[in-house]
């Protein structure tokens, strides 16, 4: 097996075409656990972590920024800080009942906020610099983490601009070297770019939004501004919260889960993706692959995905997602997804 490279988008820094999720690191994985998992990527040839000052995920008060400060005392443990390519986000707009409220009273992406949101992350990651910085969501109201049927709201908040020019301050102290956005529309991706590009404001190099088997939508809009704009994709949920496993069919409820301990990312449990899922399994089983491999290799073969953000809560299923770099899919297979996806073309937002 080996891992292959990409350029972060007009950075000059070369990526691995998987990168590291660490959202579980502090909730469901001990640092002793998260170590181990961060000791086999990058032995694998990972060089990309993806972290938030929001996480672990499900979010909450008393473990808010915990991975951050397992990451950072890997570092500290290791010396190794200068063989990663490190991301970490900016939580987006939030209010009293928004799950994360308790961060900043609140967050809002403005120079203040963002300041203070970058001080305390370099804190707990124990280094002076971070390569990646995100916004996690907008700020506008739009259409997010699954959101169907838009509704324009006029009270937009915090100007794009506005944002861009704290990123600015952020990148001239050196604090941070790229920005990049997460979650983002096609309209906010095409007007992060026109305002940089306007006000000669950092470009955003790359966006983070959900790419996998049950939800293709990225490839309408989003994928077309990636490649012309030499925008990195970054893939997350490539397998849907594990749904493309196999492991939830039949009503499965396998013992600390995911979605066994969390009904709250129940979005790729619906009829019609258990129905994808399944015709996407015995695919798999036709090909004599695993439904993990196959769903992973299909991603990494998509011109426009630059890395795809693997999670997992052990290392022998971060072993198996690795293992997918040495599966390729040839045009019969590929044809074969394609009549699947015309059958539940997105089954789950």
């Amino acid at each position: 097996m080996t891992m292959r490279y990409k350029p972060l988008g007009n950075t000059g820094i070369e990526v691995s075409a998987l990168c590291l999720g660490t959202m579980t690191f502090g909730e469901q994985n001990s640092e002793q656990e998260a170590f181990a998992q961060m000791n086999l990527a990058l032995e694998a040839g990972i060089n990309f972590f993806d972290a938030a000052e929001l996480y672990p995920i499900p979010p909450r008060p008393e473990t808010q920024g915990l991975t951050e400060t397992i990451i950072g005392n890997w570092f500290k443990v290791h010396g190794n800080r200068d063989k990663v390519i490190l991301a970490t986000k900016v939580t987006g707009r939030g209010d009293a009942n928004s799950g994360v409220s308790h961060i900043r009273g609140g967050p809002r992406l403005d120079g203040d906020q963002i300041r203070q949101a970058v001080e305390a992350s370099l804190e707990r990651l124990q280094t002076d610099y971070i390569d990646l910085y995100q916004l996690h969501w907008p700020e506008r109201r739009t259409n997010f983490f699954g959101q169907l049927g838009y509704k324009h709201v006029d009270d937009d908040g915090v100007a794009i601009e506005d944002t861009l020019a704290a990123l600015q301050e952020l990148v001239e102290w050196g604090m941070i070297r790229h920005v990049g956005v997460s979650n983002e529309t096609p309209w906010g991706l095409m007007a992060f770019s026109r305002l940089a590009k306007e006000h000669n404001l950092p470009l955003v190099q790359s966006l983070q939004n959900p790419y996998n088997l049950l939800n293709r939508s990225a490839e309408v809009g989003l994928a077309e501004i990636c490649m012309r704009e030499q925008i990195a994709f970054l893939a997350y949920s490539p397998l849907a919260f594990g749904v493309l496993t196999g492991k939830y069919l039949n009503g499965a409820k396998p013992e600390g889960a995911r979605l066994t301990r969390f009904s709250r990312f129940a979005r790729y449990l619906g009829e019609q993706s258990t129905l994808a899922t399944q015709a996407y399994v015995d695919l798999a089983n036709k090909h004599k692959l695993s439904l993990t491999h196959m769903a992973l290799a299909f991603l990494r073969q998509q011109p426009w995905i630059t890395s795809t953000i693997i999670g997992a809560t052990s290392t022998q299923q971060l072993a198996d997602n690795i293992a997918s770099m040495s599966v390729t899919l040839d045009d019969t297979l590929l044809a074969e997804i394609e009549a699947i996806h015309r059958r539940y073309t997105i089954p789950a937002p």
